[in-house]
């Protein structure tokens, strides 16, 4: 019998190298994760592994059985908002191949970075370029069991094309809001950007705004992670819960929001395993409590 799942599963993003199930799974136990998210290449760079079909094998049927959703993280030099067109070619390639190992592998989502519009040029330019490259990778996602594709805003940084929750309206616009698209929303990045989730309502505001531009349905995961920085410092800088500037509060009141429902929570933050495993423990007690 599945046990039934919570209303957020709460897990981290754990290492494979050496094993999707013998490795990742094993620290995923050690964190007592409810859900999971794993590279399938390199983060930091173009190579497109195969993947040993034992592992996957192993890895879908124990996420399957222990009712664990798994999500891949695709490789963070993605930009189809790139000046340069080999880095453009590279994401389509790079980001191909992370939907189809996300399908392999059996993930609900694979998470990719929504870029910056490089080399001075304007954001309607880039995101036409998005929409010329990205659309039809959505399009091949015709199986039942491919993975959505999820979009994760970015901190501020440069010509970031997508940070306030309102830059989704035109992102999803130049991918015809296509059904496949969905949105991570990691707590860090919206903080940076200059949404301010703490205080009695901070996060719930933020939570709607999104909702407004994006529509019901289409948050399909959470990066839970603190920030070592104050809000709008347009800096990535993650904060293990509680112990940076959003604190335990908003995090609480993420698990409450009605969009948030059967949402899961990944964290990413500092501490290696000790850290993960406090992390993970601490949300589940804000959830449930």
């Amino acid at each position: 019998m599945k046990k039934q799942q919570s209303r957020n599963p709460v897990g981290g993003h754990v290492p494979v190298a050496g094993g999707l199930n013998s490795v990742g799974l094993t620290y995923a136990r050690d964190l007592k994760a409810e859900t999971v998210q794993v590279f399938v290449a390199n983060p930091r760079g173009w190579a497109t592994p195969a993947g040993n079909p034992r592992q996957d094998e192993e890895f879908r049927a124990a996420c399957a059985a222990e009712a664990i959703p798994a999500y891949v993280h695709a490789p963070y030099l993605i930009n189809f908002g790139s000046h340069t067109e080999a880095t453009v070619e590279k994401s389509v390639e790079s980001l191909r191949h992370s939907l189809r190992r996300g399908r392999e592998i059996g993930a609900l989502g694979v998470v990719v970075h929504t870029g910056s519009a490089t080399g001075g040029r304007e954001r309607s330019v880039a995101l036409k370029q998005v929409r010329q490259h990205l659309l039809p990778l959505l399009d091949e996602l015709t199986h039942d069991d491919d993975p959505f594709l999820l979009l994760e805003s970015t901190a501020g940084q440069g010509a970031s094309l997508c940070s306030r929750t309102w830059d989704f309206g035109p992102y999803f616009e130049a991918l015809d809001a296509h059904p496949k698209l969905g949105v991570c929303l990691d707590t860090c990045h919206v903080f940076a950007a200059g949404h301010d989730l703490t205080g009695p309502s901070g996060m719930h505001q933020t939570l709607d705004l999104l909702v407004d531009t994006v529509g019901e349905g289409r948050l399909k995961l959470i990066h839970a992670n603190d920030s070592k920085d104050v809000v709008g410092a347009h800096k990535d800088r993650h904060e293990n819960i509680g112990a940076g500037h959003i604190g335990e509060d908003p995090f609480r009141a993420l698990m409450t929001h009605p969009a948030t429902e059967g949402v899961p929570l990944v964290i990413e933050t500092p501490g290696g395993k000790e850290g993960h495993a406090a992390d993970v423990e601490r949300l589940k007690k804000l959830r449930d409590s």
